[in-house]
């Protein structure tokens, strides 16, 4: 479903992504794991063309689509979840996920993402910047879904977040995968976190790959040596 190959980017004349290589199935959870600062949320901008690729491509089901604009690749199938959620703050609940839906939608939140998320509805005529940062990560997502993709993004989900939202959402990914048979992508910290829903884990280190395995035979602790400061 999705496909990485040789990917490079970076900042002015910084390289921060070298040559990586990964490939995604149809309805799997990948997380890719590392620091602060060690090329996560670079990665997640250049796959969504919001950084430009400096060599290699990126194709969703069987597509490249590494010259296309950012708009276009969400048109393509990839939606995404930046960190820090960058909810609209000043508008309702519902108008921030109408700004995810198709023009055929009509404005009509679809129930599944209402069934997903029960508090969204609840709250649907509440700004957005008056909810808590877990609600609003739930509405960040909820508005990545409404695009109806086949590859979400999610750069550092869990963070500011408290426990029990996060177990919330672990469990509505996990729903929403097996709903949709959606292919996802998630960078993080919490080990905790990707340990309840990755079925193969990456550790990016300085822009590389340093580490990859599958759920079965993940080693725990080579990861946390990793995150480790």
């Amino acid at each position: 479903m999705f496909n990485v190959s040789n990917l490079a980017s970076g900042y002015g004349q910084s390289q921060v992504i070298h040559d990586l290589n990964f490939k995604v199935d149809k309805a799997e959870i990948v997380a890719i794991m590392g620091r602060n600062g060690m090329g996560k949320t670079t990665l997640f901008k250049t796959l969504m063309g919001i950084l430009p690729t400096r060599g290699g491509s990126v194709a969703i089901d069987g597509a490249n689509i590494s010259g296309m604009e950012s708009h276009e690749r969400v048109a393509s199938g990839i939606a995404y979840v930046p960190q820090g959620r960058m909810i609209f703050g000043s508008m309702t609940v519902l108008e921030n996920i109408q700004t995810g839906l198709p023009a055929a939608a009509g404005g009509r939140v679809p129930d599944e993402l209402y069934a997903l998320f029960p508090v969204l509805y609840d709250m649907r005529g509440r700004r957005g910047g008056n909810l808590s940062g877990g609600q609003q990560q739930q509405l960040a997502i909820a508005r990545a879904l409404a695009t109806n993709p086949k590859v979400l993004l999610l750069d550092e989900p869990t963070e500011g977040i408290q426990p029990s939202i996060i177990k919330d959402i672990a469990r509505s990914l996990k729903e929403i995968r097996k709903i949709r048979d959606l292919t996802i992508i998630v960078s993080e910290q919490v080990l905790s976190f990707t340990l309840e829903i990755a079925d193969r884990f990456f550790v990016i280190d300085k822009g590389r790959f340093a580490y990859e395995d599958t759920r079965a035979n993940v080693d725990a602790a080579t990861i946390s040596r990793y995150l480790s400061v």
